[in-house]
């Protein structure tokens, strides 16, 4: 028979931040850990810091024991609500005129350096070769 389970979602998780009523989210499991916040190796800060996010990439970085994952199962007291709605980003997006003649105009606009400078020489090198003469 299978078991149901609590499901929050994770703003309720993240309201519990305290070290006196402290859930962490590892990997969409939610683990009331409050009263292993004084036995925990790394100290209550790190469970503490976990808090109010899915901790499952600082719980794998940390390189926990088989023991350690085993004992989390005593601390566990729900899972992380799928359907919990996430807002939807508005994007927005800058309007570009696609004309041929916006783009030529824009990169003569940018590149005009190059072609004065050219007829700047020239006209510099035609002058002194005039007085050499």
């Amino acid at each position: 028979m299978p078991t149901l389970t609590k499901l929050y979602s994770m703003k309720e998780a993240a309201l519990h931040n305290t070290p006196e009523d402290c859930w962490v989210v590892v990997d969409g499991k939610i683990y009331d850990v409050t009263k292993y916040l004084e036995d925990h190796p790394g100290g209550a800060d790190v469970l503490l810091e976990a808090t109010g996010k899915d901790a499952k990439e600082e719980f794998d970085d940390a390189g926990h024991s088989k023991s350690a994952i085993e004992l989390m199962q005593d601390y566990f007291i729900g899972e992380l609500d799928p359907t919990t709605e996430i807002p939807e980003m508005e994007v927005f997006r800058k309007e570009h005129d696609t004309g041929f003649a916006s783009k030529l105009m824009d990169s003569a606009v940018q590149y005009w350096a190059i072609p004065a400078a050219a007829v700047g020489i020239s006209v510099f090198v035609a002058v002194l070769y005039a007085r050499r003469k």
